[in-house]
């Protein structure tokens, strides 16, 4: 009589949004001769770094809403309406509020994510799928083993478990350089605790995105509070100890995130304009690249024909470059609080006018079809994805809440909030005795240079390197390798200037563009230097895989990332 063969075992490393989606794939996969061990280094599971007090206060809410939330047990609305109103108001929110496209606190989508978690483990269960949590269970490395076609998980110094396969989803990473060492310099405004006091004094961010957002709405509300001006709008007033505070956001576009606006079809998954088929055939019909221009055509610009014919008339014969500085031109010939104003008036409309709301939807949609893909770009359209269309998205989809917009406006108003144009070649230098000097050159072309006692590095999540992966063992035995990407050029053609100062290699005839992170193929398994991708090591932690997913949309990169990883494990 045969033995039954084995379970197979499979480990989630981190215990976050991304494991949450990839545990609901391996549930709706329907294959109970498994076990899955989750591995987390904190005391619960599905808030990560987002959505715990990791990464954000009470003060600090999401920009979705429950429609745009890629399904998982419940929708967010749901769940809300499923609580008592005791439980609702320990949250801060009325049972009449709860709504479709209502955006709650971070920390209450924390509870949501923990409490989807719990409804998978019960679904789990009942399908004869056996799980373990390993909470408050930092992995230390990661061992791949050929000869065994194993790999273990390391926990602490001594205890190693082995496992069939790993995927690994830690989440979020802001690694610490001067803070700690440099008074008053902080790597990043996470977690937000620690802005959580009153400096009385100018304060330097970097960066004006919805990093720095997060900590314009910490650090306001120690030194203040915002009150109603009865028109719609607020007014922020200082506390009496607090007459010299200052924020002043250093942007090298001069530009704001744009407002969050109602998407016609809240769930990008479901928009991927091109079939896997269709950019297989384009990228083998191209001498094995994805070409940018093709898929801007195809993904954007196409889309305009039959819904918009007179915008896509204005854009039809533009190139990429050509679209982008039309439209920062246009946004940087205006006041960027004046232009937020505008806006948010604009999204609080009950009818928002959807010419103007169109192409910013389909510029959505076209980061989040592009991400997957582009590590089949060549170099020099790496270069100019990062250097050209990269700016317009990151300002474009980063939807600014309409609570932050009104918090910004305020501050503003008071003469606090202050935005300052520094441009690409701006640096900072970190003083012994606290704060920093940030050195640039202003619009006029001067060079100038500003002492601030205290500084946040509020550029958002930083694409790591491979020098930076955690799992050591995984990078000494070539089981991990460099990201880059190939360039079309022959190597005499290729200078350090056109990579825009990245790293050159040449090897076999062949000029390659080193980017962030480690090399993955289109299922998430790391790629080794032969070019064989690893069936046991899945990456999906964002911060790792920046080279070759330079962009990731949220909730929806877990979503179609989770598909990807599971249908690729199936087989």
């Amino acid at each position: 009589m045969l033995k039954p063969a084995a379970p197979k075992r499979i480990a989630i490393i981190g215990g976050g949004p991304s494991a949450l989606f990839v545990y609901k794939r391996i549930i709706e996969s329907g294959s109970s001769d498994m076990s899955v061990d989750i591995f987390e280094r904190a005391a619960r599971l599905g808030a990560g770094m987002p959505y715990s007090e990791e990464g954000a206060g009470l003060e600090h809410i999401t920009n979705v809403s429950s429609n745009e939330i890629p399904m998982l047990v419940t929708s967010l609305e749901e769940w809300l309406r499923s609580l008592s109103d005791e439980h609702l108001a320990r949250m801060s929110i009325e049972r009449r509020t709860v709504g479709e496209f209502q955006v709650v606190p971070r920390l209450v989508f924390g509870e949501y994510l923990n409490a989807q978690f719990s409804m998978l483990k019960r679904q789990a269960e009942a399908a004869g799928l056996t799980t373990t949590v390993h909470l408050s269970t930092p992995v230390t490395d990661l061992k791949d083993s050929q000869a065994s076609n194993t790999v273990w998980v390391m926990v602490g110094n001594m205890q190693r478990i082995e496992f069939d396969t790993v995927i690994i989803a830690t989440g979020h990473n802001w690694p610490r350089t001067n803070e700690g060492q440099i008074p008053d310099f902080f790597d990043s405004p996470y977690p937000p605790s620690k802005l959580a006091v009153s400096f009385n004094r100018p304060i330097a961010l970097r960066g004006s995105s919805l990093t720095a957002i997060d900590a314009v709405r910490t650090l306001a509300r120690q030194h203040g509070e915002f009150v109603e001006n009865g028109d719609g709008f607020l007014r922020f007033r200082k506390n009496v100890n607090a007459q010299e505070f200052q924020i002043v956001m250093h942007s090298r576009s001069g530009l704001l995130p744009c407002v969050r606006f109602p998407l016609e079809d809240p769930h990008l998954s479901k928009r991927s304009l091109m079939s896997d088929e269709e950019l297989k055939r384009h990228i083998d019909a191209n001498q094995g690249f994805l070409s940018l221009d093709f898929i801007f055509e195809r993904d954007f610009k196409d889309t305009f024909r039959q819904k918009q014919p007179e915008f896509y008339e204005r854009i039809r014969n533009m190139n990429v470059e050509e679209f982008v500085s039309y439209t920062m031109e246009g946004r940087k010939n205006q006041d960027p609080f004046l232009l937020l104003k505008k806006e948010y008036l604009e999204a609080t409309k009950s009818s928002p006018q959807r010419d103007s709301l169109y192409w910013k939807e389909m510029l959505a949609i076209l980061s989040f079809a592009m991400n997957y893909p582009a590590k089949h770009l060549s170099g020099e359209d790496m270069i100019r994805l990062q250097r050209v269309l990269m700016p317009l998205i990151s300002v474009v989809i980063a939807f600014t809440p309409l609570p932050s917009c009104l918090e910004l406006l305020a501050l503003h108003d008071s003469g606090i909030l202050h935005r300052v144009d520094v441009g690409p070649e701006s640096r900072v230098e970190p003083q012994k005795t606290g704060g920093v000097i940030y050195h640039f050159t202003d619009t006029a072309g001067i060079r100038r240079q500003k002492r601030y006692p205290t500084y946040v590095d509020c550029v958002g999540q930083p694409h790591l390197t491979i020098d930076q992966f955690p799992f050591r063992s995984l990078v000494q035995d070539g089981t991990v390798i460099p990201a880059r990407l190939r360039f079309r050029s022959k190597p005499e053609n290729i200078g350090l200037d056109s990579a825009e100062g990245g790293e050159v290699s040449l090897e076999n005839d062949h000029a390659y563009l080193k980017v962030p992170g480690v090399a993955i193929d289109d299922s998430f398994r790391v790629v080794d230097m032969g070019g064989n991708a690893n069936p046991r090591i899945f990456l999906m932690a964002v911060p790792y895989i920046g080279g070759y997913n330079p962009d990731y949309s949220g909730l929806d990169f877990c979503a179609e990332a989770s598909r990807k990883i599971v249908g690729s494990m199936q087989g």
